[in-house]
């Protein structure tokens, strides 16, 4: 059984369908840290910009999806999801792990690191910045898919199993950096 963690999808249902290669049958839950629809002021409109249809797939998956707000989610984005945008935090208990998502944007590293030993987080879960990243810190791994959208360095996702985090690169489904749980 496997876990799917994205990130700033930023309304590119073209970035969905290089994420929706992944979701295959032991996929049992997929976590997103945010900025699902809407693009933001900041950023180009991404390619297959198309926010209506991939809501309409999000809402017709048989796979629960846990996400926390973005700084580009609005009230309207809840609206047309059937599963909450959780703001600023998500938390989740998977494998007997325990996760905390939230998009990135408010709190600095050293924050969040604070948070992460405060609540006795195994695996801290971020997107906003763009890029991907996989890393261990103390006792905490902290996993950011980047964009699948609009990435900075590359799109990418997250699989998490009982036993192992990878980090694939989705345009040729590379794996860029894996960490051992047992460690």
């Amino acid at each position: 059984m496997a876990v799917l963690v994205i990130s700033d999808t930023h309304g590119s249902f073209a970035a969905w369908e290089k994420v929706r290669k992944y979701l295959t049958s032991d996929i049992e839950y997929i976590l997103h840290a945010g900025d699902i629809y809407y693009f933001g002021p900041r950023n180009p409109i991404p390619e297959g910009y198309a926010p209506g249809t991939l809501a309409s797939e999000l809402n017709s998956l048989n796979i629960p999806i846990i996400c926390s707000k973005g700084n580009c989610d609005s009230e309207v984005d809840q609206m047309v999801s059937n599963f909450p945008l959780c703001s600023p935090f998500a938390f989740a208990l998977i494998y007997e792990k325990k996760f905390l998502i939230t998009h990135g944007d408010r709190y600095s590293r050293e924050e969040l690191l604070t948070l992460a030993k405060q609540w006795k987080i195994d695996i801290f879960i971020t997107g906003h910045t763009h890029l991907a990243q996989l890393e261990r810190i103390s006792d905490v791994i902290f996993l950011n898919p980047g964009s699948c959208a609009l990435p900075k360095n590359f799109p990418g996702a997250g699989i998490i199993r009982r036993k192992t985090i990878e980090l694939l690169n989705l345009l040729d489904g590379s794996l860029i950096e894996k960490i051992n749980l047992s460690e």
